[in-house]
């Protein structure tokens, strides 16, 4: 097990770091380039299940079939999630990164103007969404674990919390737009501008290409013949030895499971049954507004022990399911959903600057693969839970138990000495020893 890094005092340069205008990191070409092809790629992201779902209903498909195209995405990406990080480890990330963006671009791009002709099967629907999910596993692992090399240390604070500023209103614009193409064009245009997107994400990526050697070249290690489980299982014994990121994962996962049943699933039936489905989405758009404010108050943040406060205010998760509850009117749930926004953005920029400070350069793809393979199959849990709970308990002791479940979790993560005892503003973890292997 590895202790927390020792903390050690920062200097004036530091400070001027945490003071640095986020629009100064857009001057560096690096920062930009991924900064900007982060954003597209979320953009596509975001958009695509909206065009999909609309696609689908549109060629004379059922809810099943839905479910099935939709779904397919989600399994790729689980599938494929621990692969991208070890792809991303062995490889230059700027050229993962562009190879599975324009891989996106071409297949988006194709079945757009193909539904535009009216001819693109059931089939090519499908394929698209299993690319979509192959994109997102590679991109989530790669896209994170290249920022430490785009910026100085120093500056790793302000650029995680722009960068995730960019994610958001990717997000956002995304899923907007997708639903207002699919409703004033057809989903065809949709795709096709996604395709856009991701064109776009692939040229933004070429800028941060700054990273021409591959990890292991940069951090002295010695290229290996390619052994994905031996090299899986080494992300894993890096992930667990760390005792901080492993009980944040797990709160996380239950944390996640909480938020996708109860906002995802047994928000729209309280929105339905009170205030409506269009007061609905602007409490949804909130919540992201609140992520933007956040991101601006964490870039400026020149607290030590960030790990300790963003897990602190994870329990602030729990105001929109109390709010959701009490059948509270539009307003209390648009207050509720902006603070929870702003809490998003404190841990979700605590805890990348805790794992690119602290794990490795040439294992932090793989971890942070890790990592997002137990948010998303924390989603369906929560997702298929949430439904046969209310209907068996009620909706409001459903959200209730939810608010519960979040609270314990965090007390819980808070009870791990490493996680209070972690601080950032360190110098990035050197590498291990040069590894020189030969074929057995």
């Amino acid at each position: 097990m590895t202790p927390p890094a020792s903390s050690r005092p920062r200097g004036r340069g530091a400070d001027s770091a945490q003071r640095l205008p986020l629009r100064a990191l857009m001057r560096r070409r690096g920062f930009r380039g991924l900064a900007s092809g982060r954003a597209l790629t979320y953009f596509g992201n975001a958009m695509a299940p909206v065009v999909l779902a609309f696609a689908v209903l549109d060629m004379g498909g059922s809810a099943v079939d839905v479910g099935l195209v939709v779904g397919a995405r989600s399994v790729s990406n689980v599938v494929l999630l621990l692969f991208g990080g070890l792809l991303a480890d062995r490889l230059p990330r700027a050229l993962v990164l562009q190879g599975a963006a324009l891989a996106a671009a071409l297949v988006q791009s194709g079945v757009g103007l193909a539904l535009l002709a009216g001819r693109a099967p059931m089939g090519a629907l499908l394929v698209l969404s299993v690319v979509q999910g192959a994109v997102a596993a590679v991109s989530v692992p790669a896209s994170a674990a290249l920022i430490p090399l785009t910026v100085p240390a120093d500056e790793l604070r302000p650029a995680n919390a722009l960068s995730r500023m960019g994610v958001n209103a990717g997000m956002i614009a995304g899923t907007s737009l997708g639903g207002l193409l699919a409703a004033v064009a057809s989903p065809g245009w949709g795709m096709v501008l996604d395709g856009a997107a991701f064109a776009g994400a692939s040229l933004a990526f070429r800028l941060a290409g700054r990273e021409r050697a591959s990890v292991r070249e940069q951090t002295g290690t010695v290229a290996a013949p390619a052994r994905p489980w031996r090299e899986l299982r080494e992300g894993w014994k890096e992930f667990v030895s760390r005792t901080w990121v492993w009980v944040v994962v797990l709160q996380f996962f239950v944390v996640n499971a909480v938020a996708a049943g109860g906002i995802q699933v047994l928000g729209p039936t309280v929105a339905d049954a009170t205030f409506g489905r269009t007061a609905w989405g602007f409490v949804l758009a909130t919540q992201m507004a609140g992520a933007l404010a956040g991101g601006v108050l964490v870039a400026r943040s020149r607290a030590r022990h960030a790990l300790r406060l963003g897990v602190a205010v994870v329990v602030l998760d729990a105001l929109p399911l109390v709010a959701l509850a009490q059948s509270a009117d539009v307003a209390v749930l648009v207050v509720a959903m902006f603070i929870n926004g702003i809490a998003i953005e404190q841990f979700g920029v605590a805890w990348d600057l805790s794992l690119q400070e602290n794990v490795p350069q040439e294992r932090l793809a793989r971890v942070y693969s890790y990592d997002a393979l137990g948010s998303t199959l924390a989603l369906p849990v929560g997702e298929m839970a949430a439904g046969p709970f209310a209907e068996r308990f009620g909706v409001r002791p459903t959200l209730l138990c939810g608010v519960a479940l979040v609270t314990l979790a965090t007390v819980g993560a808070l009870c791990s000495r490493q996680v209070r005892g972690l601080t950032t503003g360190q110098s990035r973890p050197a590498a291990g020893p040069p590894v020189v292997e030969t074929r057995a």
